[in-house]
């Protein structure tokens, strides 16, 4: 069954987005993907003043939802689902003029996690976990996330968030700047309306303007060579035909240690 994305108003300017797939720990799948693009962007052409963007049973979310796609159509649905929905979600936020805010209520992993970096502010729930898992499953991860996070906290934390694939606690992830801030368990979401309420009530010439700013600025720092770019997508779209990554999620899900082969 398909997860769904929940939608209501806790105050007057604020909308709240909540990820909702409880049976595979918010997993992002096509419908909750498609529905965040839209969202978003219907938040922008309706002129809400501050999103939130939140996951619902004691989760965030556990990141792709590859785990079951059959060995057949493996290669092929993983790269659908992270090629064309995941980015355009994430395009959407990028894109928003509407100020965004992450509430992490749970774990936060994968692309559960770059989902939130591409929220403007982010508050965690003091305890839970963020991590980004591609080295312990054999997956190569796109140029275009790790730019972001190289952005967020730099290349020696990017480095070991990536490289060693551990998960990092509330509490290091702010002190890297993953997050803005770390609140109690009832603290988390009391503390997120008040930043929405506050966003929202700003002026929005200047909020969205800001925001343009940073965002051609951000855009501006060195593009790739198209030869380069070429070849680092080629890379990834590899790893999803790779006997690896097959081995990497079913070790995962099984909680034992990947037999890696190299191919």
């Amino acid at each position: 069954m398909a997860g769904e994305l929940l939608i209501d108003e806790p105050l007057a300017g604020v909308r709240r987005l909540t990820i909702s797939n409880p049976t595979k720990r918010n997993a992002l799948d096509h419908a909750i993907l498609d529905a965040i693009a839209a969202a978003v962007r219907a938040a922008d052409a309706e002129g809400v003043g501050c999103l939130i963007l939140t996951g619902g049973h004691g989760m965030f979310s556990s990141g792709y939802d590859i785990g079951d796609l059959p060995e057949d159509v493996f290669a092929v649905e993983a790269e659908k689902l992270v090629a064309h929905p995941f980015a355009d979600a994430i395009e959407a936020l990028d894109a928003a003029d509407v100020p965004t805010v992450a509430a992490l209520p749970g774990h936060t992993i994968g692309g559960g996690l770059e989902l939130a970096l591409a929220c403007d502010l982010r508050i965690a729930r003091d305890g839970i976990k963020l991590g980004m898992p591609p080295a312990k499953l054999g997956l190569v991860y796109s140029h275009t996330g790790l730019r972001r996070f190289l952005h967020a906290i730099g290349e020696p934390r990017t480095r070991e968030l990536f490289l060693l694939g551990r998960n990092v606690d509330a509490r290091t992830a702010r002190d890297w700047g993953l997050v803005h801030a770390v609140a109690g368990g009832e603290d988390l979401e009391p503390e997120a309306l008040d930043w929405a309420a506050e966003l929202a009530a700003n002026a929005p010439l200047s909020v969205r303007g800001n925001k343009r700013v940073l965002r051609a600025l951000l855009a501006a720092e060195g593009e790739l060579a198209p030869d380069v770019e070429a070849e680092l997508i080629a890379l990834r779209k590899a790893c999803f035909a790779s006997e690896d990554l097959k081995e990497g999620v079913r070790a995962f899900g099984e909680k034992r240690p990947a037999r890696w082969r190299g191919r």
